[in-house]
């Protein structure tokens, strides 16, 4: 199954999200996966959580030209260096959830890629802005 997945990976179908301390063995089971498109969501999909195609395009806009893995405190650690959190308007870096315990308001080079919103502020960044990366 992890070779299909690693082949449909290469293919551009899904987009496989691995960790950091996970070698190049294409027998691992990856962090996260997605589909490579949003509208491979919509059409595959009859609900897609608006999380799921919020990150889904924000992975779809860096994977190219960034190397992007999961990371333990936010959502994605993009070129060793940069830690992004993705969510809604309301997203905020003191927000505490089961998943990510205060997130990343303490760490350095963090920043929240937020749906819904139309000028940056201070770390949080429109996520349709990553559009213009691919």
């Amino acid at each position: 199954m992890y070779q299909y997945i690693y082949f449909l990976d290469r293919g551009n179908i899904f987009n496989s999200i691995d960790s950091k301390s996970r070698g190049d063995n294409i027998f691992a089971k990856p962090q996260k996966l997605y589909l490579s498109n949003t509208n491979l969501n919509s059409a595959d999909c009859e609900n897609s959580d608006i999380g799921t195609l919020r990150e889904s395009f924000f992975v779809n806009q860096l994977r190219d030209n960034n190397k992007i893995e999961y990371s333990q405190v936010g959502d994605f650690l993009v070129d060793d260096k940069y830690i992004f959190e993705v969510g809604g308007k309301n997203k905020s870096f003191l927000e505490e959830s089961a998943k990510h315990k205060d997130q990343i308001k303490d760490m350095k080079n963090s920043y929240i890629a937020a749906d819904d919103i139309e000028i940056d502020s201070q770390n949080k960044i429109p996520l349709y802005l990553f559009g213009f990366m691919y």
